[in-house]
This record gives structure tokens, C-alpha cells and sequence, in this order.
């Protein structure tokens, strides 16, 4: 809850690291009064919160940390107090929490309120999670490169006012600035979860103030703010000049407020001052070099001014005063200018390296001026060569020199000034802009700065902090004679000082005379007009007087003491920002102490320094300067894909813990177990669970405590000496019910590894059979053919059905050998991806909000054609309509996981041209999803309900198109297979739908998978180029996409990544000169006439005209852009400025140019291709999300109905928490969905709303949407899975608004711990009747919709029930008994929408329905208190000892090693063959270490929709179809030769883990292969580890059984001996760097 503002304490953040490893974050914001607790998930590390009070929000930090740790602070392994929370990320196996531990008020109170903190120290927490993800090397070094970043004495932040704009702030601190917060990508994970605010908002730069005095006493503060900016961060030699975000290095907005502080309800007047400093804006950079005293300074040779008109436009649009002073924008005249001068301080001398940037720096603006880009907008050049005017003149008239030129454009922009007002009455009073803040004041603006100075020298540093000083200086004079306080020196003896050095003086007007007192020896003036005298002078100061001063004037003028105190300012923030862009302090400082009687003794010391800080920033340069550009770009979250390329940036929910149970008792050989919940809990995870004895088969029925998707199963080896005790295999079953469970992972091995291991094991949807009978390895044409690896992209893909609503998960384990024992079991975990359902239900406007945009339909970005609507169907090719080339945007998206609106900072890409979509889904989640209206056709939408007959026919139609007339013998090519790939996916069908088409007409689906259909070196080369394309597109993408901050960047262009021709498309002819995709033009398949209109373009290399389908995608111009090495390494990823110089660092990378395809090489164009089918793909991933958030959603509000959509706009929610109050007598609702659920589905009537409906908050939903049972069932019973274990009282049962009679249904309720009905208690059974007529609450029709208290009953226990599961049966009389009423009387359950109505009546939801009587309901609530108990351990069976010692008992086998006589690798080295000793026991089984492959986020170039910040990814597409590999075991059987043994489905672990696993038999013989199948292409080796002086022919080394290392063969024995064999992995991909196109 929200704390008003004079009640305002400090904030407070501990986090509690507890014995067991978990972590809790304890916040108490000083905008709240309670308390919020934060638990970081030990497996995943993803944040939970759940708004629960008593559970994560607390009346205190006390109370709260008192929960946490069971009031025992003895059992915190650590505590860490905190001030704030600056910033938490989840990367592969750690959580890191970055926390500020002491702050420093550098401006207690601004005017108005709110005060500035700066870090002065901090500490990163780095959280170890359970989750066995794989990392490179080099990931985990860059992990601990992020915690080394230093943060101390740089940032700073309030926690009540923005200050990423000029003071003071139109917008609320809640919507900053993006271009001046740099931990916005930190702060992600608390926006997630409904917590933004918990999260500070972050600046670098410097923030301080000093109170000064002009009299002996207080007068006045100034404060003195410098942002830097994010867009181009970076250290000096790695950042400058320009960047593809239109931003240049080092880039710093500065302000210096002026305020008299003034007592409580009084106003405060202030004024404040903008200027910027940075870099040059344009593209250039510098070589360092060691043997040279001077870096070599050089500028783009491509077009080093793009991007100039940007930058400026940037600041026109953030300093034009028009766009600040709301009030009177109207009254303005449109042709009013704003001035941007700059103000140059680089040598400009002949011979000087700088001379360069000074003559591009003038003629950038020549370009700007003559482009007509910026009407409104007047850039003007001062050129002031600081370094020669200070040698040449000396300081002092230095100083002067650039006071005279700064006057004229100081004036002309002025300054802005208003006063803090703080009553409303004052407030009405206001002449200017009034803003309005949080706090009940308010500002009133009564002048704008408009425009804005810049200061640049070569690297804004030392020259740039000091001239900025001097002119900032005459201006701190001027707003302080604004605001009154009076700076010259002759007031404060009280006379004016005499000689030509005084102050300036006005002249009197006439009719005044000036007179000196004889006594007091004072100037007093007459006015002879009206016969009085003064003390004061008659005319007002003289504005800006000092800039006509010589320094000497000014010095002997002016009180010294504040402009001492506006230096040391100065000094700080000139070192700040000098140690954050070189690693040093400021050079050449000595000037601003020039003020100062010590100033001589500071210029002797000042030239030793000077000296080293110079041999300090080259080191740090040469040395320091990489590793602190990358601390930077993850700070920021850029170039994640570089710097982390196999973490998953959204990790999984684990939705088994804290609320998830068995839903069966687990038989255990401990008589008094827990039933098995310990073995879901995180606390108890050294637990080894020991099954009954001798048992064959262990079932566990979990429900998840919140409904997900389900994509993970990890399993903690748990087990005594005998390893063997822990299963060897299971299955796994998935539903929303505890009926009709479907299995999506059957047999699945489970290795022998060491005890406390954890395993992943990935799980994929329910596969239908249909789909796995034509397609995979099982229904190849040629089943003893193995299938080559899917290099490119995988040809089978096999989808299973996603479901967010998934709430029971069935694990059947088996052990390794049945009979022989009990199992041992340990924890486990289910992993999934949950919706945001609590901000669905919390958020009433985002609730309205929410409904009202579905309501509209909007076009969405998508490269997939919905059913019947792709404008490049076949349909539209016969009809020769033309293309649209543009995407559809849309400007507004929901963001599911907070529930939030807002516009989409996206930039618009537009994409091929035969690659549009126009809507279809209710929610269309690629990475943005936007409802549509109901009503529209979604039959097609999911691929579970596949592709519709005309959609197979359009694929058979231009399947025998491409063949020919031939085309049953037909063998296409490598390009013609990949364009019918992109056909396929266009339409919308999946491998499967694909792979029955083509069998239904006799062609085996494999002779088109393009990856058979190169050879293996031209495909190596293909991946490689591939790769590179993919990681240099992204790199383009996020650049565009910063590059919008500020304003809005529309892209115009027509030709897409890929733009890749259609089959059948040809050149438009004309004035095309190209003719690359020459030919005769079908008129059956061709979407354009060579007569069509069409755009010419202009290639960029060699120049000729080209048409739009002759020329290459933008991918081309990357591909060609960047040199040979940069495209085959990461490394060669080109950062945001291009400042550092190689082979492309002085080439500016232009994607808007275009190139033709006759000057692509054929490899890239080949790479266009590849690419785009593999955006397809993902695309298609995407798209099936989003159709199962649809039916989610469509499953618990029913948005398919078109009066939800007209209702939900005018639903009044509010006053809802005290009517649940009133509902449950103040105890808690016990059964809320999405933490409580139904055990079993329960039929609906039509037009029903859903059944999950009856579980939604009460606030929820229509008022006059009911759920209603068929009108012929009779009874009904609900089985409801509470949110806990809970002690209950009672059960509400809210009805429709009509009310109820006085018939006699019955109503029964039992209670439970378990599905097993023959355990459940009764808790009462219920007569309507009676219960009606002893009730005070009437009966009948609702008279209002907004009544206090709905309509309900109450069903109350005799005695509080602790349960989980709770039974509620309804049934009616049935027809022809006596207790029913003839004349249709209507009762609670048995009641009619509108007892009144005529004989047929719609329901709510629009279906007709007879008048018979029907079960219905509203709301079911469960009344009680939740029973909040800790996990202990329990005790080890009635005979302790016994298990003790069967558990410590060591097994009866050992492992042994024995040689091998030969071995060799095979087929593409995914095959390893060896051959065993002749005299070899029996193999029993193998070992293989966990892989140290990675597996790559990013394989393509980015969607249309893509959006770096975005926090609405629900699920990786990466997890809707896990990538996994498999072993398969073959071995050499007489007669029968190779012989299949054995196929291993093989689970994620650490790497190195050691794994064995075991034959299903003992097998003798002289020759056995292992070989690797799976996803092979997914993986790769991490690229800081390839060795490039070798060879290696196969990207997948990391994962192929490579010959190099170490194979080793053991034995085991049992009874008898036996062998166990080991396959050594070692991680070697190289990447070939000569790679020419």
C-alpha cells in the first residue's frame, strides 16, 4: 500500500540467505507501509511474489524476517541490510542481485521534495541455482566480470522524482527516460513480477549540491546533476563519435538548479540551466598505438555523417520549450527556432591531428543544414582551439575569450524558472505551466530554456569539463540575481568600491539624483519627482552583467566563496566522469581552482599529475579497456547473444514449490513418513526417499501449485552406497485433470551418477500418434537408414501440444532391476511457464484496459499466414493480385506477464514480400500479443487442429508446380527444396501435415530435406555463414531499436533481412539492369507482370538499377560488410560505435543501402535462405504459444463470447475486497484460482461461462455470467484443490443475480487429503430448503447488479476441517418428486437467468436454453485460514537402524578398466567403433560425461516484432521443442551382424558429470558402436575456446564422440564379471576462418 508523503520513512532491503541456500529479499520502500518479501527460486532463480499478506507482505520488516527464518535468526547462513535494490538477472546457474549498502544524500531535498542518493557502495550477491544448465568458460568469466563492475561514487537516484528529465519533471518517476537509465535491463525481473518500483531507476553520472552565502548567512543551493547517457556506452577508444544509435560516446547532459530553500508552506523559487557535452557527432575513432605519444584519429570512409540529423533531431525535440510549455503551445508560433550551438574545443592548428574533426565537423553541418531535415532547428559552430588559446594567451584570457563568445547564445537560450507551490490556491494563481507531482504542491513554470549549448573536445573530458565550467559560471551569476541573492562584492561592505574595477552600475532615469550621506558615508538617491529618498537603487541589476566583465572585473566584483564552491562541484564530476570513460581521474583541472589563493600551488602539483594520469589512462586503455567495455554491454543487457549465447534470458517458473502436494500418498518404507511432500520440497533436498520393499513401480500424482506449461523435469539422485537404488527409468504423463493424463515422455533412461546430482530431462507436449507415424526416425521410408544430422535446420520436427492450464503431472518410475528391492527417490521438481494470472486479476485497469483492446482487431506482425488470409497464397498468385511489402503495425501490446498496456518500442521491420499477416488470433504471442476481436475464424489457428484441406491442396498444387510434369522422378536442388520449406511454413503446415501430403501422392518426404542435399563441406560453410549473419543482425536490430529512443524512427524500407523471392516470381524487367531472377514469368504462380508498377533501387556496389526481386536481402549488406573473420567468430560482432579500428571498424555498416543478388557470392545468398526458413520456424513456435495463451484465457474469462467483450468495458470492480470481506466474515478465501484448481472437469452447458470462472477472484468477470450445468444433469459434484493445507470453515456459493426460492436441492461437502474418495471425510450435507427459511439474507431477484453483497449461501461447518481437497455435490430432485415445485418455482441452484421471461430466454452468454432447471453457479469460495507449516524431517521408520545400515551397505559390484584393442570415429565423426579383447566378460553397460556443448539462443536473424526489453516472453520458442540427443548402442551379433542394443535418451547435466547407464542385457561380443542422434545441429562449442590453429571439419564437436580423448572401457561384477563401457567427450569446435565469399 502507497504511504502518503509526510509520513515518509527511509527504505530498507535486507536479503536473508538461509542454511539451505534460499534467498529472500525483505523491502520496505519508504513509498509504502508494508513490507514485501522477495524469494529468489534456489532452482531456477526466477523472482516470486504472490501478494499474499501473512505469506510475502507483512505489517513490518520484522515480522516479515521473523517468517522467513521461523523467529531463529541462527538459522541465516548470511544477511546482507541494504538501502536499495539496484538490479537482479538470472544467468544460466547463478542468480546475481546487485544491492546499494550505504548511500549518501548527495541532495537531501530538492524543492518540492524528494532527495538524491548517491551509491557509495554496493554489493553484488551472487546466488548459486540448482538447475544444471550447461556454461562455457567463457560465460562463466563473464559472469564474474559483471560482479567486478564498479558501481561506487558513479550512480545515483531518487526514489520520488524523475530525474532523467530537466527539473522539474512532467512525468512520474514510474516512466523515465530510457536514454539515461542504465539498469533498465536489471530491472526486468521486478517489472515481471508487479514489483517496478522495488527496483530504483538507476543513473551514471555525478549528482552533489553546497549551500552558499553571500552576507555571512545562508542563501541559496545549487545543485549540480550530470546524466550520462546509455545510447553509445563505452570506454574512451571503444566509444566515440557516433554509433548506430544516433548517439555519440561519453555523452553527458548536464544542469545546474538554483533554488532558496524556504520553510514549511512556503514557496520555494528556483531556476535551472541545461547544457550537454560529448563527443563529435559523427563516425570516427582512434587507433592507440604504443609507439606513438598520440592516438591516430581517423573518420569513416563510408558516409561518416549518417545518423548527424538524428542526433540533433534528438536534442531539438527533447529542448524545444514548445514541447515543455504546455499551457501556452497554443498561443506559439510554429516558426519560433531552437538554437543548438556548439561550441568546439579541439586543436585546430596546422599539423594537429584534431584539424581533421574540425573540418568534418563543419562540413557535417553544411550537410545537415542543406538536407532540410530540421526546419525548426538552428545548428551553429563555435570554434575555439582551447589548448592554443591557453598557451598562446594564458588562462585568464582564455576565460574571457570563451565568455565573449558564449554570451550571445547563453542569453538567446536562456534559463527556465518557476516556483515550488505548495497550496492549491497558490497553485490557481499560477501565470505559467503548472506540473504536477506527487505530493500535493505543485511547480509553476514561468520561462523555458529553449535550446541548448554543447561542449565537445576530442574525448569530453578534461578541456570540455572546464569550459563548460566558465560558461556555466556567468550564467550561476545570473540565476542567482534572479532569484535575489546578490553576488557583488561592493554590497557586502556595504559601499561601492571605487576605481574602474567596480561592479556595473545603471544609469538613474530622470528626475533622480545620487547623494552620499555625511554620517553614514552610505549613497542614498532622490527622486525629485516625487520629493523621496532610497537606499536602493532605482533601476534592476543589469541581466547578465558579467559577461561584459575582464576576468579581473569579475573577480574583484564577486563574492569568491560560491564560485570556489560551484568549482569543487565541478572538479568532482570532471574526475567522475573521466574515471568512468578512462579509468583516470580529469587532466588539466587546475584551471577551475583559478578562483582560488591557492591556485598556483595547485598548478605546480597539477602538471606532475597531469603526467600521471596519462601514463594511467594509456595502460587502462591498452589493457583494461576490453574487459570493461563487455562489464558495460551486460550491465545494459546488450549484445547478451555475444556475451551469453546458450542462457535463457527467461527462466522457468517451479510451480511444484511452495503449493504443490501428491495427490496421492507415496508408500514408503518409513512408517511415519510425510506422505512424500518432502520429497517437492527445496529444503529437504539431501532427502533419500525410500520406497516400499520390493516394489516394481513408484507412482508420484503431483499437483502444481500454479498452472503452467510444463517443459522440465529435474531429478535429484539421491541414494545410499548402492547407486543402483535410484530408478533407471520413467514416464511422464501431463493434464489439466487427474483424467485422461497424456503421456509425453515414455521410458525415458535415468543414469546412475553420483549422489546429490541433479538431472534435466527435458519434456515436449503430447505428440499426437498420427504425427509420429509419418514423421521422425520411426517412419522413415527406409527404416535402416539413419538420417544425417539436421545441420541446417530440423527437417522432422515433431510438435506437441502446449497448455498453460497443465496442473497435474503423473511420474511413474521404474527401477534397474525389478524385484530386488526398494527404490530411492530424491527431490523432484516440475519446471514450467506460467501465465500472468495475478495481474490479470489484480488490475482493474489493465483488466478494462485489456478487454476493450480485444474488442478491436489489429493486424500483427508475423511472417506465417493465417487460414485464408495470406495475400501470397497460391489463391492470390492465380489471380495475379499484388503484394503488400509492409507489415502492418501495430502500435499498442499487452504485456502478459505484468498485464501491462503500452506502445511498443519496437521498430517496424518490414518483411518479405510474400510473408504477410492479417491477424487471426484472439492473441498472437510471438514476442507482442495483441487480442483480436471474437467472432473471426480460429479453427485453423493451432496446429494441434491442423492445416485445412485447401491449405494441402495449395502445398500439393505448387509441390507439383516446382517438380513439373515429371515430378514423381523429380529431384529438386538444394534452393528449390529450401523455397518449398518456406511454402510449407507460409502456409502454416507442420512437418507432419507436410510429410502426409506428400505420401498421400507417393514421395518420400526425405528426398526434399535440403540438408541431404549439399554436400558436407559446402554445408559446413553454409552453418558458419549462417551463424555469423544470425549474431550480426541481432547486433543491427538492438542498435535500431536504442536508436528510437527518444522519438520515433519510422523504417521505410522495402527490402526486408531476406527478401526472398517466391516460386515462380520473376524480375520486374524495365529499368531493372540486373535480371538475377530472369526467366519467363508463370502466369499460375507469379505474383507480379513484368509491365507491374515497382521500385527501382540503386546497388550499393556496383551501382547498376535493380528491381526489388532482384535484389538480396539487408542480411547481404552485414554479410559483405564484415570482413572474413568477423563472419566466422563471434568476436567479430561489431559493436555500437565501430570505433575501434580493423577491418570494418572504419567501414560504416549502412543496412538501408542496397545490394543486388548478381553481387552476392551464392554461399550468402544460399545463408538468406537458410536463415529465413529458420525465422519461419520460430515464427511458427511463437505462433502456437500465442493460440495457447488464447485457449487458456478462452478457458477462464471465455473471451470467445461477444457479451463478455460488451460488458467487461462497463464492469464495475470496485469495492471488491470488502465484499469478499463481508463474503467470508473476514477469513481468508481458501480456493482462488490460479493457486486452486478442479481435480476432475465437470460438463458445462452452451453458452456456459467456464468452469475455472468459478475459481476466479470475485471481482472478476461479468456480474451476470454464471456457470450452469446441462439442464438434463441432475447433479454435479466438484472436486477442488485448495491453495494449501488449510483449516476450513465453511463454503460460500455465490449465484446468479436472480436469486432463489425455496425448492430443496441438497448440497454435501467432503474434505480430504488425498484423491482417494474412500479417505474423505463429510463435513455436512445441506437442505436448500430449510437453510433458505432459517437465513436472514432473502431470497429472491437481486435488486441491483451493484449490490454490496451478491446473492449466495452460506454452507458453515460444525468444526473447522483441515484438508487440501475439498468435494462439494449439488444435486436436484429429480422430475416427479414430490418436493418439486409445479409451478417452476426457481431455487439457488436450480435457477433461471429471469424467472419473469417469456418461455424461451437467452442466457448470459447468448445461447438459448429451455426453462427447465439447471445447476448453476457464480463463484464457489472456500472460507478458512491457511495452515502454514514448515517441512520437518521425519523420522526413519520403525526400525531406524536397519534402514540405516541397507542404505550404508555398499553394492555387490565394482567397476574396473580394461583396454581397448581399436577404435575409430565414423561417419562425420558421430560414430564411434571399438572393438573389445576376444577374452572380454559380458557388457553390462557404459559410461559418458555430461557434454560441454552449448546450446545457442540465437540461429536466426531477428522477427519483425522483436523488442530487446521486452518482459512478456512467456516461453523460449527454444523450450516448445527442446533439442535433445540420444545414444544408440549397436553391437556385433553372429549371425545377425550390427544389432541395435539399446537407444539412450540423454538428460542435462553438468558438464563432466559422469553418467552410467546400463543394457537391458548382458551382452558378449567383439564389436561395438555408439552412435549420437538427436539435435546435434543445436549444439556447438563455445567460440572463445576454438582452436584456431586446427581443423575441425564438424561444427557439432562439442558433442561428437571425438577420438582425441580419452575412451576408456570398465567392467562391472555383479554375480558374475561384467564390463562397463565408457565414451569420453571432448569439446573441440573450430570454426574455419578463411571463409570467402
Amino acid at each position: 500500500m502507497e504511504s502518503s508523503a509526510d509520513v515518509l520513512r527511509d527504505t530498507s532491503v535486507v536479503v536473508i540467505t538461509l542454511d539451505s541456500g534460499e534467498v529472500y529479499i525483505v523491502a520496505s520502500l519508504s513509498t509504502r507501509t508494508d513490507t514485501q518479501v522477495i524469494y529468489i527460486d534456489p532452482t531456477t532463480g526466477t523472482l516470486r511474489y504472490t501478494a499474499r499478506d501473512g505469506y510475502d507482505v507483512f505489517k513490518s520488516q520484522n515480522e516479515a524476517v521473523d517468517f522467513i527464518t521461523s523467529g531463529s535468526r541462527w538459522l541465516c547462513r548470511n544477511i546482507v541490510p541494504a538501502r536499495a535494490i539496484l538490479g537482479y538477472t538470472t544467468l544460466g546457474s547463478f542468480g546475481v542481485l546487485l544491492v546499494a549498502t550505504k548511500l549518501v544524500a548527495s541532495i537531501p531535498s530538492l524543492p518540492g521534495g524528494g532527495c538524491v542518493y548517491t551509491v557509495s557502495e554496493s554489493q553484488w550477491i551472487k546466488v548459486s541455482l540448482q538447475h544444471p544448465q550447461p556454461l562455457s568458460k567463457s560465460e562463466s568469466k563473464n559472469i564474474q566480470e559483471l560482479t567486478e563492475l564498479d558501481i561506487d561514487g558513479k550512480h545515483y537516484f531518487c526514489e520520488t522524482r524523475d530525474l532523467t528529465r530537466p527539473f522539474p519533471s512532467r512525468m512520474s518517476v514510474k516512466n523515465p527516460d530510457d536514454e539515461f537509465v542504465w539498469n533498465k535491463w536489471f530491472s526486468l525481473p521486478f517489472q515481471k513480477i508487479g514489483l517496478p518500483q522495488h527496483c530504483v531507476i538507476l543513473l551514471q553520472g555525478f549528482s552533489e549540491c553546497k549551500n552558499f552565502d553571500s552576507l555571512g548567512q545562508q542563501e541559496g543551493i545549487v545543485a549540480v546533476i550530470a546524466r550520462r547517457s546509455r545510447l553509445h556506452p563505452g570506454t574512451r577508444y571503444l566509444a566515440r563519435g557516433l554509433n548506430s544509435c544516433y548517439s555519440t560516446g561519453n555523452e553527458v547532459e548536464c544542469e545546474q538548479l538554483v533554488w532558496v530553500p524556504k520553510g514549511s508552506g512556503q514557496s520555494v523559487p528556483f531556476n535551472t540551466y541545461i547544457w550537454r557535452r560529448g563527443t563529435i557527432p559523427i563516425w570516427w575513432g582512434a587507433e592507440l598505438k604504443l609507439t606513438a605519444a598520440e592516438a591516430e584519429i581517423y573518420v569513416s570512409d563510408g558516409d561518416p555523417y549518417r545518423g548527424s540529423v538524428q542526433y540533433y533531431q534528438r536534442l531539438s525535440q527533447r529542448y524545444d520549450s514548445r514541447n515543455r510549455d504546455v499551457a501556452n503551445r497554443e498561443k506559439q508560433k510554429r516558426s519560433a527556432l531552437v538554437p543548438i550551438v556548439c561550441v568546439n574545443l579541439l586543436r585546430n592548428g596546422e599539423g594537429k591531428s584534431e584539424s581533421i574533426l574540425v573540418q568534418h565537423f563543419e562540413e557535417s553541418l553544411n550537410y545537415i543544414r542543406s538536407s532540410g531535415k530540421l526546419p525548426y532547428t538552428r545548428i551553429h559552430l563555435i570554434n575555439y582551439d582551447w589548448h592554443a588559446s591557453v598557451k598562446l594567451k594564458g588562462e585568464q584570457q582564455t576565460i574571457e575569450g570563451i565568455w565573449y563568445l558564449l554570451k550571445a547564445p547563453t542569453v538567446s537560450i536562456g534559463i527556465s524558472e518557476g516556483d515550488y507551490l505548495p497550496s492549491q490556491q497558490r497553485i490557481k494563481n499560477c501565470k505559467g505551466e503548472v506540473i504536477y507531482t506527487d505530493y500535493d504542491g505543485a511547480f509553476c513554470l514561468r520561462s523555458h530554456q529553449n535550446g541548448v549549448l554543447r561542449f565537445n573536445c576530442a574525448d569530453s573530458l578534461d578541456r570540455t569539463n572546464a569550459a563548460s565550467f566558465f560558461g556555466t559560471l556567468q550564467v550561476f551569476m545570473e540565476q542567482c540575481r534572479r532569484l535575489g541573492i546578490s553576488l557583488d562584492s561592493d554590497l557586502v561592505y556595504g559601499y561601492n568600491s571605487s576605481g574602474n574595477y567596480t561592479g556595473y552600475v545603471a544609469p538613474l532615469p530622470p528626475g533622480w539624483e545620487k547623494r552620499s550621506d555625511a554620517v553614514m558615508g552610505k549613497s542614498y538617491y532622490i527622486d525629485h519627482n516625487t520629493r523621496t529618498t532610497t537606499w536602493n537603487h532605482p533601476c534592476p541589476d543589469k541581466p547578465w552583467k558579467r559577461f561584459e566583465m575582464t576576468f579581473d572585473e569579475f573577480k574583484r566584483s564577486t563574492v569568491l566563496s560560491p564560485v570556489t564552491q560551484l568549482a569543487d562541484l565541478f572538479l568532482v564530476a570532471g574526475d567522475i566522469h573521466a574515471t568512468l570513460y578512462t579509468g583516470s581521474k580529469a587532466m588539466h583541472s587546475q584551471i577551475l581552482s583559478i578562483f582560488s589563493d591557492d591556485a598556483g600551488k595547485f598548478k605546480q602539483f597539477s602538471a606532475a599529475q597531469n603526467v600521471k594520469i596519462t601514463l594511467q589512462r594509456r595502460y587502462k586503455n591498452a589493457m583494461v579497456d576490453s574487459s570493461r567495455q563487455k562489464q558495460l554491454e551486460i550491465f545494459l543487457g546488450l549484445r547478451l547473444f555475444k556475451h551469453f549465447p546458450s542462457i535463457l534470458m527467461n527462466p522457468l517458473n517451479v510451480p511444484s514449490r511452495p503449493h504443490g502436494c501428491f495427490l496421492k500418498l507415496v508408500p514408503s518404507m518409513f512408517t511415519s513418513s510425510d506422505g512424500g511432500a518432502s520429497l517437492l520440497s527445496f529444503r529437504r533436498k539431501d532427502l533419500i526417499w525410500v520406497s516400499s520393499q520390493t516394489v516394481d513401480v513408484v507412482e508420484l500424482l503431483i499437483y502444481l501449485g500454479e498452472p503452467c506449461h510444463v517443459c522440465q523435469l529435474l531429478l535429484t539422485i539421491s541414494h545410499g552406497a548402492d547407486d543402483a537404488t535410484f530408478p533407471s527409468k520413467v514416464d511422464v504423463r501431463v493434464g489439466r485433470y487427474l483424467e485422461n493424463l497424456n503421456l509425453i515422455l515414455e521410458g525415458a533412461s535415468i543414469p546412475q551418477c553420483a549422489n546429490g546430482t541433479n538431472i534435466i530431462i527435458p519434456l515436449t507436449g503430447h505428440v499426437p500418434p498420427e504425427d509420429t507415424a509419418v514423421t521422425g526416425a520411426g517412419a522413415r521410408v527406409h527404416a535402416q537408414e539413419a538420417s544425417s544430422p539436421c545441420m541446417l535446420y530440423d527437417f522432422e520436427e515433431l510438435e506437441g501440444e502446449l497448455d498453460f492450464l497443465t496442473r497435474v503431472v503423473a511420474l511413474t518410475f521404474y527401477p534397474l532391476a525389478p524385484g530386488q528391492g526398494p527404490m530411492t527417490i530424491g527431490e523432484v521438481e516440475i519446471l514450467g511457464a506460467s501465465l500472468p494470472w495475478r495481474s490479470f486479476f489484480s488490475n482493474e485497469e489493465i483488466f478494462a484496459r485489456y478487454v476493450d483492446f480485444s474488442s478491436q482487431p489489429k493486424g500483427t506482425k508475423s511472417l506465417i499466414s493465417k487460414p485464408d488470409t495470406g495475400l501470397c497464397s497460391s489463391v492470390n498468385r492465380v489471380n495475379n493480385e499484388p503484394i503488400s511489402p509492409q507489415l502492418e503495425t501495430s502500435s499498442s501490446f499487452i504485456d502478459l506477464l505484468t498485464g501491462d498496456f503500452g506502445h511498443s518500442d519496437s521498430v517496424s521491420l518490414p518483411v518479405s514480400n510474400y510473408a504477410l499477416h492479417q491477424g487471426g488470433d484472439l492473441l498472437d504471442f510471438s514476442e507482442v500479443i495483441q487480442p483480436i476481436s471474437v467472432g473471426e475464424d480460429h479453427s485453423m489457428s493451432s496446429s494441434s487442429k491442423g492445416a485445412s484441406n485447401h491449405h494441402c491442396e495449395q502445398y500439393t498444387r505448387i509441390f507439383k508446380f516446382l517438380a513439373g510434369p515429371q515430378w514423381q522422378d523429380r529431384r529438386f536442388d538444394f534452393v528449390e527444396a529450401l523455397k518449398l520449406e518456406i511454402e510449407r511454413l507460409r502456409l502454416n503446415l507442420s512437418a507432419a501435415e507436410r510429410d502426409r501430403v506428400l505420401l498421400s501422392i507417393g514421395v518420400d518426404p526425405a528426398s526434399i530435406n535440403p540438408n541431404s542435399l549439399i554436400d558436407d563441406v559446402y554445408i559446413r560453410r553454409l552453418y558458419k555463414v549462417t551463424s555469423t549473419l544470425a549474431l550480426l543482425g541481432h547486433s543491427s536490430m538492438e542498435d535500431k531499436i536504442n536508436a528510437s529512443v527518444g522519438f520515433n524512427i519510422a523504417d521505410e524500407g522495402l527490402i526486408d533481412f531476406w527478401n526472398v523471392s517466391a516460386i515462380g516470381e520473376r524480375c520486374y524487367g524495365g529499368e531493372c539492369q540486373v535480371r538475377a531472377e530472369n526467366g519467363e514469368a508463370t502466369s499460375e504462380l507469379s505474383n507480379h507482370s513484368s509491365s507491374g508498377p515497382t521500385s527501382i533501387f540503386s546497388c550499393s556496389i556496383c551501382g547498376s538499377k535493380v528491381c526489388k526481386v532482384c535484389a538480396a536481402g539487408t542480411g547481404a549488406i552485414l554479410l559483405e560488410g564484415s570482413s572474413s573473420k568477423d563472419v566466422s567468430s563471434y568476436n567479430g560482432v561489431a559493436n555500437q560505435g565501430g570505433s575501434a579500428r580493423g577491418a570494418s571498424s572504419d567501414r560504416l555498416i549502412d543496412i538501408d543501402l542496397t545490394t543486388c543478388k548478381a553481387c552476392c557470392s551464392e554461399v550468402v545468398q544460399n545463408a538468406l535462405l537458410v536463415d529465413y526458413v529458420r525465422a519461419l520456424i520460430s515464427q511458427r513456435r511463437s505462433n502456437r504459444v500465442a493460440d495457447a495463451v488464447k485457449k487458456s484465457l478462452n478457458d477462464i474469462f471465455g473471451l470467445t463470447s461477444p457479451n463478455f467483450i460488451a460488458g467487461a468495458k462497463h464492469e464495475t470492480r470496485g469495492g471488491a475486497g470488502s465484499m469478499l470481506e463481508k463474503l467470508t466474515g473476514g477469513e481468508e478465501s481458501l480456493a482462488e484460482f490460479p493457486y486452486a484448481s478442479f481435480l476432475y472437469p465437470v460438463e458445462a452447458a452452451a453458452g456456459s461461462a467456464p468452469l475455472l470462472s468459478l475459481l476466479m477472484p470475485l471481482e472478476c468477470g461479468l456480474a451476470e455470467s454464471f456457470w450452469r450445468a446441462p439442464s438434463s444433469v441432475s447433479s454435479v459434484e466438484f472436486a477442488i484443490v485448495l491453495t494449501d493445507v488449510s483449516s476450513v470453515s465453511g463454503v460460500v456459493l455465490v449465484v446468479s443475480p436472480c436469486g432463489y426460492s425455496t425448492s430443496d436441492p441438497t448440497v454435501q461437502i467432503w474434505t480430504g487429503n488425498s484423491v482417494d474418495k474412500e479417505e474423505r471425510l463429510c463435513a455436512g450435507k445441506w437442505d436448500m430448503k430449510s437453510l433458505i427459511e432459517s437465513s436472514v439474507v432473502p431470497s429472491g431477484r437481486e435488486k441491483s447488479l451493484k449490490d454490496k453483497v451478491p446473492t449466495h449461501v452460506k454452507f458453515t461447518f460444525r468444526n473447522p476441517v483441515q484438508c487440501r481437497i475439498i468435494w462439494i455435490n449439488l444435486s436436484l430432485p429429480r422430475f416427479g418428486s414430490s418436493s418439486l415445485s409445479l409451478d417452476r418455482d426457481l431455487c439457488l441452484l436450480s435457477m433461471d437467468e429471469n424467472p419473469f421471461a417469456h418461455h424461451k430466454r437467452r442466457a448470459s452468454f447468448g445461447a438459448e436454453f429451455e426453462m427447465d432447471p439447471s445447476i448453476h453457479a457464480k463463484r464457489i469460495i472456500v472460507v478458512g485460514r491457511t495452515e502454514r507449516k514448515e517441512i520437518v524431517a521425519s523420522a526413519q521408520g520403525s526400525d531406524p537402524v536397519n534402514v540405516r545400515r541397507w542404505l550404508e551397505r555398499p553394492p555387490l559390484r565394482n567397476r574396473f578398466k580394461v583396454p581397448i584393442e581399436v577404435e575409430r570415429l565414423i561417419e562425420s565423426d558421430l560414430v564411434l567403433e571399438q572393438f573389445v579383447p576376444l577374452a572380454s566378460p559380458l557388457l553390462a553397460g557404459f559410461r559418458l560425461d555430461g557434454f560441454s556443448a552449448i546450446k545457442h539462443r540465437v540461429n536466426h536473424l531477428p522477427l519483425p516484432d522483436f523488442d530487446m526489453w521486452s518482459v512478456n516472453t512467456l516461453l523460449d520458442v527454444k523450450l516448445t521443442i527442446p533439442a535433445v540427443l540420444y545414444i544408440q548402442v549397436s553391437a556385433l551379433q553372429e549371425p545377425h551382424g550390427m544389432v541395435t542394443v539399446a537407444e539412450y535418451r540423454l538428460p542435462e547435466v553438468k558438464p563432466g558429470t559422469p553418467m552410467y547407464f546400463n543394457f537391458p542385457r548382458q551382452i558378449q561380443t567383439r564389436r561395438i558402436t555408439f552412435r549420437l542422434l538427436g539435435d546435434i545441429y543445436a549444439f556447438s562449442d563455445d567460440p572463445t575456446e576454438q582452436d584456431d590453429s586446427g581443423y575441425r571439419p564438424y561444427p557439432w564437436a562439442s558433442v561428437s564422440l571425438n577420438h582425441a580423448s580419452l575412451i576408456l572401457i570398465e567392467y562391472c561384477e555383479f554375480v558374475q564379471t561384467t564390463i562397463l563401457l565408457k565414451v569420453g567427450v571432448q569439446s573441440k569446435l573450430v570454426y574455419n576462418r578463411s571463409l570467402a565469399f
